[in-house]
């Protein structure tokens, strides 16, 4: 009975202990919170490794450093939205200041994300906010963050255009996995990613019947995809080349 007993106790309490670890920041007696939500408008994921950094200052004189009244990171950051909770103290708070919200997302050391506009707020009253943050230049963060879970569809292959009814389709996952339309048949395969270096792996797919027309553009398209070696984003564009330097697939951004 005893063996049971301690049996129950051990496995009863670790999920308690679990869940305490999963709680975010928590304000002590003589502190409140700061709770919100950031996101971004760009349709890609974020990497395993990035951290969410929020800050509350006081940015009340232009022509010195803000105060950090209080801070969350969040690592790692996960998908957006990403919540957050900033523990401050409510006797710091001075009414004729000027306070905002600072929100930046890193990878690695690098800037990717950050609010470029202020977002002012009164702490004492303000509800939960929500913090719109803009992707900095693609010369500060890999080019392959604009690659990633996009819904790519090919505008031509190889300078011959495409057939408008049978548009190849291509997504990439931050994990390398690929996935997309031939113009007839669903494909699957992987992708290797370095800087603007990309290899695909061997293409699997469904394998059913179209218009010959079609047949023979889905050929094209995952013979070129198997030749790609290097690949640039341009916004809403995306071009594959050859080992050569030869552009030989461009697709368009789905909005």
């Amino acid at each position: 009975m005893l063996g049971k007993l301690a049996e129950f106790l051990l496995f009863g309490f670790a999920p308690l202990v679990i869940g305490m670890l999963a709680v975010p920041a928590l304000a002590t007696a003589d502190e409140t919170l700061v709770t919100g939500e950031v996101l971004y408008r760009e349709r890609i994921a974020l990497p395993a490794n990035a951290v969410l950094s929020v800050q509350l200052a006081d940015v009340s004189l232009a022509d010195a450093p803000a105060r950090i009244l209080g801070e969350q990171k969040v690592d790692p950051a996960g998908q957006v939205p990403i919540k957050f909770a900033i523990p401050f103290d409510p006797t710091a708070i001075n009414t004729k200041m000027t306070y905002a919200l600072q929100a930046r997302i890193n990878v690695d050391g690098k800037l990717w994300f950050i609010n470029d506009e202020r977002h002012a707020l009164d702490p004492l009253t303000a509800g939960p906010q929500i913090i719109l943050v803009k992707m900095v230049r693609q010369s500060s963060a890999p080019e392959e963050v604009a690659l990633f879970d996009r819904d790519w569809v090919a505008s031509d292959i190889e300078g011959r255009g495409v057939i408008e009814k049978a548009k190849p389709t291509l997504l990439i996952g931050t994990d390398g996995k690929v996935s997309g339309r031939g113009g007839c048949n669903n494909f699957f395969g992987s992708a290797k990613i370095d800087g603007d270096k990309i290899e695909f792996g061997q293409v699997g797919s469904t394998q059913m019947a179209c218009e010959q027309a079609a047949m023979n553009q889905e050929h094209e398209f995952h013979q070129a995809l198997s030749r790609a070696a290097s690949f640039h984003v341009d916004g809403d564009k995306l071009v594959l080349a050859d080992k050569n330097g030869k552009d030989i697939l461009r697709f368009i951004a789905r909005s």
